[in-house]
C-alpha cells in the first residue's frame, strides 16, 4: 500500500511529501491523520532543525476531500458531527505547523486551493514554483472558505484576502509573492533546490535560538506593544543565558566560527 505521506530526513532537514497525486493531495481524513502524526513526532525530534512540506503529482494540495465530505452526510445528523470534527482536526494540523519548534517551509506547485492555500499560509515560509495558482475558491460551489480565511487573513492584507474569499478568483505566484503569501517564486525545475537551500540555511542556525524566536514571533503578534516588548525582553534574557549563545557572541568578537555542538 502506498504511503500517503512520505518523510525523508537529511542533514537536519525533514522533507514531508504529500503522496496522493490521484486526489491532488487532498486533505482527506487519512492525509490529516498522517500530517498530525508527523507534526507530533517532529515536535519531539531535536535532530530536525527545519522542515519542508511539498506534494507529488500535478498539485501541491487541492484542499479538503469533497467526496469524503459528501459521504459524511450519510450520518443521521446529516454530517454535522463529522464536519465539526473534520474542521477541528484540520485546525489542529494548521496550528500544529505554526507551533512546531522548527521553521516549516511550504514548497507549493501546480495549485494550492482552499485548505491547500490554508496549508501554505500556515507554514512559516513558502517558496513556490512559477505558475502555481492559489485560491480560496469554495465560494464558487457555495461553501465560504471560513477556516482557510483564518490563516490567509493573517498572511496577506485583509482587503486582498476578502477579495479572494468572496470572488473565488485565483492569484498566480507573482501576485502571491507581492501580497506576502509566499516568500518567492522560482522556476519549477528549481523548486526543490530553492526550498532545500533555504532549509539548509535555517538548519545551520542555533536551534535553541530558532525555537525561542519562532514561538515568540507568533505570540507577540497577538499582544499589545507593551506586552510584546515584555515577552520579547524575557525571551532575550533566556537566550542570552544559553552557553551556545555565549559561544556564538564570543566567536563573533574573536572573528572565528562558533564551536556549537550538534
Amino acid at each position: 500500500m502506498t504511503e500517503i505521506l512520505l518523510r525523508d530526513d537529511t542533514r537536519g532537514v525533514a522533507i514531508l511529501t504529500m503522496n496522493a497525486p490521484e486526489r491532488l493531495n487532498a486533505l482527506s481524513d487519512a492525509m490529516l491523520a498522517a500530517l498530525q502524526a508527523q507534526i507530533d513526532a517532529l515536535a519531539e525530534d531535536r535532530s530536525v532543525r527545519a522542515v519542508i512540506l511539498k506534494g507529488t503529482g500535478k498539485a501541491f494540495c487541492a484542499g479538503h476531500d469533497l467526496k469524503e465530505m459528501q459521504a459524511g452526510r450519510q450520518a443521521l445528523d446529516g454530517g454535522r458531527a463529522y464536519f465539526a470534527d473534520l474542521f477541528e482536526r484540520c485546525a489542529r494540523v494548521m496550528t500544529g505547523l505554526m507551533r512546531l519548534p522548527q521553521p516549516v517551509i511550504a514548497a507549493p506547485h501546480g495549485i494550492a486551493t482552499a485548505a491547500g492555500c490554508q496549508l501554505v499560509a500556515s507554514c512559516d515560509l513558502a517558496v513556490a514554483a512559477e505558475g502555481t495558482r492559489f485560491g480560496v475558491n469554495g465560494v464558487n460551489i457555495g461553501l465560504f472558505c471560513s477556516t482557510p480565511m483564518v490563516a490567509l487573513s493573517r498572511s496577506i492584507p485583509r482587503k486582498h484576502a476578502f477579495e479572494m474569499l468572496t470572488t473565488g478568483q485565483f492569484i498566480d505566484a507573482a501576485r502571491a509573492e507581492a501580497l506576502g503569501l509566499i516568500n518567492r517564486a522560482v522556476p519549477e525545475e528549481m523548486l526543490e533546490d530553492a526550498a532545500w537551500r533555504l532549509a539548509e540555511t535555517l538548519a545551520g542556525k542555533l536551534s535553541p535560538a530558532i525555537r525561542v524566536g519562532k514561538g515568540l514571533f507568533y505570540d507577540q503578534l497577538d499582544c499589545g506593544i507593551d506586552e510584546a516588548y515584555a515577552r520579547a525582553g524575557a525571551a532575550m534574557v533566556e537566550n542570552m543565558m544559553l552557553e551556545e549563545t555565549q559561544e556564538g557572541i564570543g566567536a563573533f568578537l574573536e572573528k572565528r566560527a562558533p564551536a556549537w555542538q550538534g
